[in-house]
């Protein structure tokens, strides 16, 4: 297997891994996330994947234009890296890091930002991964994310949350849930922006659904996960992308104050 490089010239007859199915749902969610890279790459952020069929990317960009509440400056923040299932204990994550690494110090960058977690979650890369590789925790934002570093210049300045998430709330927090989701992820727009929003009215909650348009909103509005975020009465809850049947748990937990 080699690294291919997916870009403008070639992303219309390239697989992007995260919706690999040929039926027409993942054709369209697909699509849908081609769309948003397409319009990313002017931004500078750099998508690639081996060649293979299988969730085995990374993705990153500057943290200037990056899709979540972080500020810094002249940072490569990797977006997500994605190593599964039969390719997993292969070395091809650290590979995968060392283009992120390798773009960084070419674009003459003082380092790279992850967000992970302080305990494993859901779509977000075990933070031991890139402990071993260098990297130290520089912040924290409720309720369980953290923000890692590996600095190229000791002298260089940490990237930290913005300061609007350290409480876990929302600018647009209301009644009941919001739900905040880009298109980064091919399932958001069905999940956080219709299903989730669909089950919580049915549950008796209010709701909305906000879909970032570019990454000065998601510098405002997006949970710390970047994708997606959930809260409710205006507080933090989750960033998962849970199952129906999960998130129907969730919300009788919910109703019962559980």
């Amino acid at each position: 297997m080699h690294i291919l490089s997916i870009t403008a010239d070639n992303i219309n007859r390239e697989h992007i891994c995260c919706a690999i199915g040929n039926d027409k749902e993942n054709t369209r969610r697909a699509q849908g996330k081609k769309d948003w890279l397409s319009n990313r790459f002017s931004e500078g952020l750099i998508f690639k994947r081996f060649d293979a069929r299988g969730k085995i990317f990374v993705e990153y960009v500057p943290i200037e234009t990056v899709w979540k509440p972080l500020v810094g400056k002249n940072y490569m923040v990797i977006n997500c890296l994605w190593v599964s299932g039969q390719f997993k204990g292969q070395g091809l994550s650290k590979q995968l890091l060392d283009e992120c690494l390798h773009d960084a110090r070419s674009a003459g960058m003082d380092g790279i930002a992850v967000v992970t977690s302080t305990k494993v979650k859901p779509f977000l890369t075990d933070k031991k991964f890139y402990l071993r590789h260098g990297f130290e925790t520089v912040d924290t934002a409720p309720p369980y994310f953290e923000l890692l570093a590996l600095k190229f210049r000791p002298d260089a300045l940490n990237p930290h949350f913005a300061d609007h998430v350290k409480n876990g709330s929302t600018h647009q927090a209301r009644p009941g849930f919001t739900f905040v989701y880009s298109n980064q992820c091919p399932f958001m727009e069905d999940y956080g922006g219709r299903v989730y929003v669909e089950m919580a009215r049915q549950h008796g909650f209010e709701a909305q659904a906000i879909q970032l348009k570019n990454f000065e909103e998601a510098q405002q509005l997006g949970s710390p996960f970047g994708t997606f975020g959930a809260w409710f009465d205006g507080a933090f809850q989750f960033h998962e992308l849970m199952t129906e049947a999960k998130f129907e748990q969730y919300l009788n937990s919910l109703k019962n104050g559980q």
